[in-house]
């Protein structure tokens, strides 16, 4: 049985009646026929992130693609001229279940962090804690272990929001329903019945970009012992509560009176997630119920924040700090994109059977939430992006189109092997049936494409992967390019 604190109480009965309210249709919300336009152009054609020049449509409806890719729901909301223009449900929450409506609750995963990210900006500027200090010098419950990888090595807040920190542990599985849940402390310490290894220092602080959810739930123990409160109270009282995003929690496990407001998780073959939703202690990382609503008025909030129009949780400049890159196009909370002149933040977020993504411009007003009930619908998510991006001229995230040349089998073949990328993960490309294949530990094998002789493309993904030949000849090295980056990969063998 879940005890809740009386204010805590409350404000989950509130958002337990604001769920129940019946569901208005688009022509009850008062939608102009401009803005239901819209919304049947963006459902009616979703394409692959890349298109082949000249090939003929790729096409598919978004009702078609939920299908082929077995996500039962998805629920999107629409930021156009600084204000929520749509917010929409497709599809149902489980199998032969309701339909979704906005009003119904995903998990957001990593999108988690950016909100939880806003609550400790909050401390810093209610001089509870520093950006830049020594995080030990906060921590009580627990400390970050000395290291050999990091000898005197002192982790600062921004460090922990950007994922420069140097700590180990790059996301979290979540605990099935029947699991027993372990302490944020033994979670720290890698202790039973924690799932993850321990998290620790493996690079010195601020030496290198590496994505931590891992630095996220030592800021999370970090901001519980500072402010001496539980974490779902301190962030509603901080972020969710003043930014009005009434259908959020941070509770772990869900409590009972909400879970008949939620989507039900699905696995990529369309299997319902065994036990059903995950539980995630790591909170901040992994731990908010929302909508793509809510979330869009998080996304608003910041906008308004950086202009100075609404700033019920940041400053304006401290805002400006959040959006700012450390590392990697990475700001503290946020990932940073688009151009110098037009620049966007964004977010997905992955838990077990829940794929989502947010976007918003810094200016303009424009943006978009995407969030699905399936492995696998980060794809659709991102092909729904860039379907609202088109619709509404976005700048970017529309699908880019590449030419494609012929290449001999023969020739694909001395292309083909296991690339070890950044000593974290290989890929491995194989010639099948006279194409190239990927086979990778983050979504099914899919085809690249020859652009020239060293330059390949996919359909499903925007990276490009471009092959190096060493002195001899010899294909030696790969470099992906993505959003302005590049990763580096080493080839390791050739492929079977």
């Amino acid at each position: 049985m879940i005890v809740l604190r009386p204010h805590l109480k409350a404000a989950l009965m509130c958002l337990a009646g604001l769920l129940l309210e019946p569901t208005k249709s688009s022509a009850q919300m008062g939608l102009s026929p401009d803005v239901q336009s819209r919304i049947d152009k963006v459902a009616a054609c979703l394409t692959t992130p890349v298109v082949e020049k000249d090939a003929p449509s790729a096409c598919q409806t978004l009702a078609d693609r939920m299908v082929a890719d077995h996500v039962p729901g998805v629920s999107v909301a629409v930021i156009h001229d600084g204000i929520i223009e749509w917010a929409q449900g497709f599809g149902v929450v489980q199998q032969g279940g309701a339909p979704v409506t906005a009003e119904t609750l995903f998990q957001a995963g990593s999108i988690s962090k950016p909100v939880a990210a806003m609550a400790a900006l909050r401390l810093v500027e209610q001089g509870r804690i520093s950006l830049d200090s020594d995080v030990d010098q906060g921590l009580a419950s627990w400390h970050i272990p000395s290291s050999a990888a990091a000898p005197g090595g002192v982790v600062t807040l921004r460090e922990l929001l950007s994922h420069t920190a140097g700590l180990t542990v790059h996301g979290f599985p979540g605990y099935a329903a029947t699991a027993p849940i372990p302490t944020l402390v033994q979670i720290l310490n890698g202790e039973k019945p924690a799932n993850t290894a321990p998290i620790r220092l493996e690079a010195p602080p601020g030496s290198r970009w590496k994505y931590s959810g891992g630095g996220y739930t030592v800021m999370q123990q970090l901001l519980i012992d500072v402010a001496h409160q539980q974490f779902p109270a301190l962030l509603h009282d901080t972020v969710l509560a003043p930014i009005g995003m009434t259908h959020s929690t941070y509770e772990q496990p869900l409590p009972d009176l909400l879970t008949a407001s939620s989507a039900t998780p699905y696995q990529r073959n369309g299997a319902p997630i065994p036990g059903g939703f995950h539980t995630y202690p790591e909170m901040a990382a992994a731990g908010l119920w929302t909508t793509p609503t809510d979330l869009a008025r998080f996304a608003i909030e910041i906008q308004r924040s950086l202009r100075g129009d609404a700033n019920h949780v940041l400053s304006a400049a401290m805002t400006k700090q959040m959006l700012t890159s450390v590392q990697q196009h990475y700001g503290l909370g946020l990932k940073i994109g688009g151009s110098p002149e037009n620049p966007y933040f964004a977010h997905d977020g992955v838990n077990a059977g829940f794929e989502n993504f947010m976007i918003a411009y810094e200016q303009g007003g424009n943006g978009a939430v995407v969030m699905t009930n399936a492995q696998g619908g980060l794809q659709l998510a991102n092909a729904l992006i860039g379907s609202i991006a088109k619709v509404y001229g976005w700048p970017d995230l529309q699908p880019i189109v590449r030419t494609a040349i012929k290449l001999d089998p023969s020739a694909l073949a001395e292309y083909a092997g296991v690339y070890e990328i950044n000593n974290e993960f290989s890929l491995d490309i194989r010639l099948e049936n006279g194409q190239l294949v990927v086979h990778s530990p983050f979504r099914p094998k899919y085809q690249i494409v020859p652009e020239s002789p060293s330059v390949f493309f996919a359909k499903v993904i925007s990276t490009e992967f471009e092959f190096l030949k060493n002195e001899s000849g010899q294909v030696a090295h790969i470099v992906l390019h993505y959003e302005g980056l590049e990763t580096r990969g080493e080839r390791k063998q050739q492929s079977p």
